[in-house]
């Protein structure tokens, strides 16, 4: 542990047999292995934990098949299925979740990618939200993007695009057959290019080797993802993966730790399945990761917000402000503070 510790410190990146070592140490020394991801995310983060929170604001009615997924086509999976949510109603779930002290807001819509009119929605959406949270970051993730739309997504007033690889490229035609591991590639990359921050992860425990989950963290990180959010295997009743459960506890752990091994000044994200997967040993994950989601997910239910609270507390980490940034001030791009109070706003001046 010492030599990929010292690696990550020192922001050089870990050989690819460094990270399989992680994945495959033993659970005799797992306490070594999160003890050594915690110093190198507490280096980086402190004690701070990002709170996000989902928005489905389209739910079900995908036509693509990717085998995880209960909104996909052919899913028996009894998901709600329900057409675009107003901006008034989005606005009210996003007021919810600054309440709670969510810093970024995610609005998700099923389908393989928008339309025109469907970014005009979102962009409407957007308003709404910045109208009476202007401090909070917005994500968006409708799938594959056409020319020119992240650009569309950007004037907006959107912050950041997510788009998860899932899993690598060796394994992705296991999982999905309507579109490919390039197809994705290229949306991440159409929004970084077009100033959104790029937020892209995966999906552990869908069959994938060792090596394979691997090969995907490398894969990302040639991406320079600033978010990785590291989902865990929900099988839904319904969708192919049904009954597929191969996750322990520690096994999510290792996974966690390797990835913040590989991004250790991003923001790594503990995401869907952490409450199925990680159960009682939630509070470690936290010393490895230094986000997670706040509330319910998609299509499944998350633990109550106050007993997510009530565990970072516990734990002594503090839910990260605001105003404060998420990266490390040497990945930290000053900015403009674009006027959002004053004539021409509901909100006073700051005089």
């Amino acid at each position: 542990m010492e030599d990929i510790t010292e690696a990550a410190l020192d922001l050089r990146c870990p050989t690819r047999a460094q990270a399989l070592s992680v994945l495959q140490s033993g659970d005799d020394v797992l306490l070594d292995v999160v003890a050594a991801a915690g110093r190198v995310r507490r280096a980086f983060f402190a004690n701070r934990v990002k709170l996000n929170y989902l928005v489905n604001m389209k739910s079900g009615l995908c036509g693509e098949d990717c085998g995880y997924c209960s909104q996909r086509r052919g899913s028996e999976a009894g998901v709600l299925k329900y057409t675009w949510l107003t901006p008034e109603v989005v606005a009210e779930e996003a007021e919810r979740a600054a309440r709670r002290g969510a810093k970024r807001v995610c609005l998700v819509a099923s389908g393989r990618g928008p339309s025109d009119r469907d970014l005009q929605r979102v962009a409407g959406t957007v308003a709404s939200i910045r109208a009476s949270r202007p401090e909070l970051e917005i994500c968006v993730c409708l799938g594959l993007l056409a020319p020119g739309q992240a650009a569309r997504l950007k004037s907006a007033g959107v912050d950041a695009y997510n788009h998860n690889l899932n899993t690598g490229e060796a394994h992705y035609g296991r999982i999905c057959s309507t579109h490919t591991f390039s197809d994705r590639v290229g949306t991440v990359r159409s929004a970084a290019e077009a100033g959104l921050s790029p937020c892209s992860g995966v999906i552990v425990g869908m069959g994938e080797t060792d090596a394979q989950l691997v090969e995907v963290a490398f894969s990302l990180r040639d991406l320079e993802p600033e978010s990785v959010p590291v989902n865990f295997l929900m099988p839904f009743p319904g969708t192919p993966l049904a009954g597929m459960n191969e996750l322990t506890p520690a096994k999510c752990l290792r996974a966690l730790a390797m990835f913040r091994f590989v991004f250790p000044d991003v923001e790594v994200r503990i995401a869907g399945g952490r409450e199925m997967h990680l159960r009682s040993l939630q509070p470690l994950g936290l010393h490895i990761a230094n986000s997670i989601f706040l509330g319910d997910y998609l299509t499944s239910e998350g633990a109550p917000a106050g007993d997510d609270l009530q565990m970072i507390r516990d734990a002594g980490f503090v839910v990260e402000d605001a105003g404060q940034g998420t990266l490390p001030p040497h990945r930290q791009t000053v900015m403009p503070a674009l006027r959002r109070r004053g004539p021409g706003t509901r909100r006073p001046a700051n005089a």
